[in-house]
């Protein structure tokens, strides 16, 4: 058995997701394009591409992709389960007719398929090239038998790009660890919103603070990235206090989760696993109708859903967050466990084999 894996960085959800999938199959073959130089995650077998520099540059090495998976190994195996935001899932390991290929999808190619997603292939003159890694990420994926999707709306995409279908397993979310937290953190006065997140502009966390400062409401924003100038110039001009936390750990984070009012994250999302941490926190969310906040939040329940992208909208779901139920809130991220996700998993893979 083998288990694929675009390139490996440190952190990351699907790198968590393959990590998952490890588990349960300990005794697998694991190949990746390239692990990146502070990845320590070890017996990852880096293919060719990983010994050229196109392993510094994903938007080089893309077009790339497909070759290196049709020329990973000489070796063969019985099932290949690939773990794909790009072109992992077109990888062949032997033959279809001696192989099983079973394919978890984070999302098609969002620079190929969805630039108005993803910018880094939204430039007209991308467009050729584009329409060419459609045509053979549909063409060389034929073989895969089944295919998983992380979310509904990553199913969609599935059926509209590839016009094949999918089972949905909603990555795994470590909600034990964020809903143990100490007595002290689930005793603090949640006087703050929070957003949460990489510091990038589809984010829209220039869009959080607006929303904070719209309504009267600290806000602290955690995160790292490349917008963090911006986010601090933006600050300046709202009359609310916003703090920045730069590369919270893991136990600050559920810290701050726990100190919050309300997860503000108005972005469309795949799936969002922080969503989820939060609301194992016992802390709603307060986000955009689209995307996987329609399958991780319910509406009035474990927080508020908004039509729109004005920050005077969100305003009124801010002032109601005292009617939720904490508790309601912690149960429903409960079935998006590690322990539920594997579960799922393993009878996907067995039914794939029969």
């Amino acid at each position: 058995m083998a288990l694929v894996h675009e390139w490996f960085g440190a952190t990351g959800g699907s790198e968590n997701v393959f990590r998952q999938i490890s588990d349960l199959l300990p005794h697998a073959e694991r190949f990746v394009l390239w692990k990146d130089h502070d990845a320590t995650e070890p017996n990852l077998r880096e293919s060719w591409l990983s010994r050229t520099p196109l392993r510094h540059t994903k938007a080089g090495a893309l077009p790339m992709m497909p070759l290196v998976w049709r020329t990973l190994s000489r070796e063969r195996f019985d099932v290949v389960i690939s773990s794909s935001h790009a072109f992992a899932h077109t990888v062949q390991l032997g033959s279809p007719e001696q192989t099983r290929y079973l394919s978890y999808v984070h999302s098609p190619a969002r620079y190929v398929w969805s630039p108005d997603f993803d910018g880094r292939g939204s430039s007209p003159l991308l467009a050729l090239p584009r329409r060419i890694l459609q045509s053979a990420d549909v063409r060389l994926s034929r073989h895969v038998h089944s295919y998983a999707a992380n979310s509904q709306e990553v199913r969609a995409r599935i059926a509209r790009y590839w016009r094949r279908d999918a089972v949905v397993i909603n990555p795994p979310v470590d909600v034990d660890y964020f809903a143990s937290a100490p007595a002290a953190d689930q005793g603090q006065t949640r006087d703050y919103l929070l957003g949460m997140g990489r510091w990038i502009p589809y984010k829209n966390f220039d869009l959080i603070i607006q929303i904070a400062d719209a309504a009267g409401l600290p806000v602290v924003i955690a995160g790292s990235g490349p917008e963090e100038a911006a986010l601090r110039r933006a600050a300046e001009r709202v009359r609310v206090p916003v703090t920045f936390e730069v590369r919270p750990s893991k136990e600050r984070l559920r810290q701050l989760y726990w100190g919050a009012r309300a997860l503000l994250f108005p972005v469309h999302e795949d799936f969002g696993i922080i969503p989820v941490e939060a609301q194992a926190c016992g802390t709603p969310v307060v986000g955009l109708r689209r995307g996987g906040l329609l399958e991780t939040v319910v509406d009035g329940e474990t927080g508020f859903l908004v039509d729109s992208l004005d920050p005077r909208s969100f305003v009124p779901p801010v002032h109601q967050l005292r009617e939720l139920s904490p508790d309601r809130v912690r149960a429903h991220a409960a079935g998006f466990s590690e322990q539920q996700f594997a579960a799922r998993m393993a009878a996907w893979i067995a039914d794939a084999l029969r």
